[in-house]
């Protein structure tokens, strides 16, 4: 245990964000606010603008901070346009900064300013369970978790972040398919600390249930046919909702392998984990003869589409291809995917 909290304490010195850390992404937060604001004015648009995410919870890590704006924008806006609209206004607002289109269930706008990453996000001004989009809901968990976490439990989130980091399982985009920033907040508030929750997953055989408020007590069987996967955390703002559905199963089983090995042996490189040389074009023909094994690649051209559609395409073709294979009684061993999002898949 002495291990474990000494390479606690030294990876929380490198990501918990200083008071100048904090200073300088409010001050920015702060003034995109207000540019948001006044887009909306200029597009007469109503919207009530707020700071949401890991910046307004506190559980971002320094150096890598995300700012994520969100404009409240009034019901009467019809879904088909929601997303032009307010990618004109996030455009406008960021006018000079590097954007890209990104994708969820409406487009919304990622900009870069400096070396932060903001993202310009749409939602309705929806009642609490009268959700019009996906996003409706986040700024209600972002009070919601604001009200639950202390400074000690916003640090377990921030290991538990880099950990995720380290093992290639955080971010729950379509490409990566892992844990999400609330995901990760959710699970310290039920398991309280970084450990437990490593423990939790360690442990793990067939399913993971988590129902922090409790919705379906008593009521196991049907939350069980209400979520198929194998990793379920219902949404304590929307009981009909797994925030966990995102996390693809080897994200999953990535987690589980990682925790047993962290438990086991605790080392600093599961946070920082070192790099990998690329292989030799002589050590890379002389392992491709020694597998036992054929591989196949598939190499496609420049698609025209945004990062998260152009992942969600590759991704059905790759499912599309393994069962191609197997009912032509080939035994796939392992398949993936990988873009540069630019000129090459």
């Amino acid at each position: 245990m002495q291990k474990l909290n000494a390479i606690h304490e030294e990876i929380l010195k490198k990501i918990t964000p200083t008071q100048a850390d904090r200073a300088k992404i409010t001050a920015l937060a702060k003034e995109l606010q207000q540019k948001v604001a006044l887009a909306c004015e200029e597009h007469n648009v109503k919207a009530t603008v707020r700071i949401e995410g890991s910046v307004a919870k506190d559980t971002w890590l320094r150096k890598e901070p995300d700012i994520d704006i969100f404009m409240r924008l009034p019901t009467t806006i019809p879904r088909k346009s929601l997303g032009k609209i307010s990618l004109e206004i996030a455009r406008k607002a960021t006018k000079g900064s590097r954007q890209v289109e990104r994708f969820a269930e409406h487009p919304y706008l990622e900009a870069f300013i400096g070396d932060v990453r903001v993202n310009i996000v749409p939602c309705y001004d929806a009642k609490r369970g009268e959700w019009l989009s996906a996003t409706d809901r986040t700024p209600f968990h972002t009070d919601y978790v604001k009200r639950r976490l202390n400074k000690t439990l916003r640090n377990e989130v921030r290991l538990l972040k880099k950990f995720l980091q380290g093992t290639k399982t955080y971010g729950a985009e379509i490409k990566t398919g892992g844990f999400s920033g609330y995901l990760c907040e959710l699970l310290i508030l039920h398991h309280k600390s970084f450990t437990e929750t490593l423990r939790a997953f360690a442990g793990y055989t067939q399913r993971i249930i988590i129902d922090i408020e409790g919705y379906y007590a008593g009521r196991e069987k049907e939350l069980k046919l209400l979520f198929p996967e194998p990793l379920v955390v219902v949404d304590p703002v929307d009981k009909g909702r797994n925030v966990a559905s995102a996390v693809q199963p080897q994200r999953l089983y990535t987690l589980v392998g990682a925790a047993r090995a962290f438990l086991k042996a605790p080392n600093a490189k599961f946070f920082y984990p070192p790099k990998i040389s690329a292989l030799s074009a002589e050590a890379l023909k002389s392992k491709l003869e020694n597998r036992g094994s054929s591989l196949i690649f598939l190499t496609l051209g420049k698609i025209e589409a945004v990062p998260d559609v152009l992942w969600g395409q590759l991704y059905r073709t790759q499912r599309s291809l393994r069962k191609l294979a197997e009912l032509n009684d080939f035994k796939v061993l392992r398949d993936t995917v990988w873009s540069d999002e630019k000129t090459l898949s």
